[in-house]
């Protein structure tokens, strides 16, 4: 799967944190990524302006 773009993240981000919980983004990462389906490699890959997807 294609790295999803910022503006696509946001739904589920805002799916993931409408549960009521304080969210830190680093806690949100994984339940996101996990969402799109992304392996262990497109977790770490970087994006063009050289910092993290």
């Amino acid at each position: 799967m294609p790295i999803p773009q910022f503006h696509e993240i946001f739904l589920p981000l805002l799916r993931r944190s409408a549960d009521g919980r304080e969210w830190t983004l680093a806690a949100l990462r994984g339940p996101v990524a996990d969402d799109f389906g992304l392996t262990d490699a497109e977790r770490v890959e970087l994006v063009p302006s050289n910092t993290q997807s």
